[in-house]
């Protein structure tokens, strides 16, 4: 549909050849093709005389918009981009990751869900935790649906974050939630516990707790940095957000199941993630304890690499306040660039991180592994670029948040969150118009890349703007 407040559109159509496709050859594609003109607008005008020009891909016709726009606030642009996000599924309700690639990935639509939570949207996250809930097994979620195939189940933080948004569901709606049963006849409450047992006894994907420890040992590639082949960032062992969430589990279960031993699990795994993960020669928390299977934390060499993982643990208060203060502080000074939030900082590592290509060619520096641009072939470049330093949005407001967490009444600290998050609003008026894309390179001018609408790079903006607001 398309209209103007003056003028004519003449329909001419005509085929144009070799347009250039710059975007697409930065990422190893074709650098030109055909294109098709179906006509163009006339449209008369004066010195200092304005025309508004909509164009809409809806079915119906669009209404005329006048010359003065209401500016729309920072919060209801991420509220407007929100909504296209939020996509039925079967009788529940889901969320497609990006467009113009992404399906609904598990960890995606439950991260985004909290935001939609944030927004007052408790129907439709109810929605998302039926749609989802029918496919627990023995502590496994779908990593990712393709319609009702739920058989890609390589995840160690769905099954977690899905927890998360059950309790910040609960909490939003009152009520006994955890009693609703649902397509499967057992109630949230059983499902939750499942979850639970799953993680404690070890799922049929391998993701098991360790016992001395209490801490979650995940398969490679599980984590949401999970490119594969080559494995740019695999993280075998025992991730620190992982960590983080299975903490919050437990707290959960504690609550729901009052004969289990979660309680005991709960403290058990806080001692042991300041035992092994705060207590590095950098002052910031540890990324991961790298282990093969059946190798303890005790065991495992401790990678204090500089990612923006840690912040996902300040943020959910597992970490030691100093520890927090000093994660925060090293993201803000090698992190953070103007939208969002570097994977790696650009920095010397201790323990070395390789990334190998198909054939076993080292692809990059191991000892100086920050990998600047997301471009040019996937597997040689942007799979080792993606989760290397490669910058994203969703990641941004963690910092925010844990700013507030690690300096709690402080006005500086707020209007320093404030602040931080408001790097993000500049994307709105570029690339997809209202949406926040799903990456940007790590070196200036930190190009977008990626998914050019992500729907966790706004659900998690407009959760922390509204945090931020009280």
């Amino acid at each position: 549909a398309d209209n103007v407040d003056r003028g004519r559109f003449h329909a001419e159509a005509e085929p144009i050849y070799n347009v250039a496709h710059p975007v697409e050859a930065s990422r190893g594609q074709a650098g030109a093709g055909d294109a098709y003109s179906p006509g163009w607008f006339e449209i008369p005008l004066k010195p200092s005389e304005k025309s508004v020009l909509t164009l809409s891909a809806e079915a119906e016709p669009v209404p005329p918009l006048s010359n003065k726009a209401t500016p729309v606030s920072f919060e209801g642009r991420l509220r407007n981009s929100m909504e296209a996000f939020v996509v039925n599924r079967g009788e529940g309700k889901t969320v497609v990751a990006g467009y113009p690639w992404f399906l609904d990935w598990g960890r995606d639509t439950f991260i985004a869900a909290r935001g939609l939570l944030a927004a007052g949207w408790s129907e439709e996250v109810f929605g998302i935790v039926k749609a989802f809930a029918r496919f627990e097994d023995r502590g496994s979620l779908p990593n990712v649906l393709n319609g009702d195939n739920a058989s890609n189940r390589e995840t160690s933080d769905a099954p977690l974050w899905f927890g998360k948004v059950c309790a910040e569901l609960a909490e939003s709606t009152g009520g006994d939630l955890f009693s609703e049963r649902m397509a499967d006849r057992r109630t949230l409450r059983e499902i939750l516990i499942s979850i639970g047992r799953g993680y404690r006894d070890g799922t049929p994907q391998g993701i098991r707790m360790d016992l001395e420890s209490g801490l979650i040992w995940s398969p490679s590639h599980f984590t949401w940095m999970d490119t594969n082949y080559p494995a740019g960032t695999p993280r075998e062992g025992y991730p620190v957000e992982i960590q983080a969430l299975w903490i919050e589990l437990l707290g959960l279960l504690g609550r729901l199941d009052y004969k289990g031993e979660w309680g005991e699990l709960e403290l058990r795994a806080r001692e042991s993630l300041r035992d092994h993960f705060c207590q590095t020669p950098s002052g910031w928390i540890a990324d991961l304890l790298p282990a093969a299977e059946g190798v303890g934390p005790s065991d495992a060499p401790c990678d204090d690499a500089l990612r923006s993982n840690g912040l996902m643990a300040v943020a959910l208060g597992a970490v030691p306040l100093s520890v927090g203060r000093a994660t925060v502080l090293a993201a803000c000074d090698h992190l953070v660039v103007p939208g969002g939030m570097r994977s790696l900082a650009p920095l010397l590592v201790a323990v070395p991180l390789p990334v190998r290509s198909h054939a076993g060619e080292l692809l990059n520096d191991p000892i100086q592994p920050y990998w600047g641009r997301y471009e040019g072939d996937e597997d040689t470049c942007r799979k080792p670029a993606y989760h290397n330093g490669t910058a994203w949005g969703w990641q941004l407001p963690f910092l925010s948040e844990s700013i507030m967490r690690c300096w709690p009444g402080d006005e500086g600290a707020l209007k320093a969150a404030r602040s931080y998050l408001l790097t993000m609003e500049p994307l709105l008026n570029t690339g997809c118009i209202g949406h926040l894309p799903e990456v940007m390179d790590g070196d200036a001018p930190h190009t977008q890349r990626g998914c050019d609408a992500q729907a966790w790079s706004a659900t998690e903006a407009y959760r922390v703007w509204q945090l931020l607001q009280n």
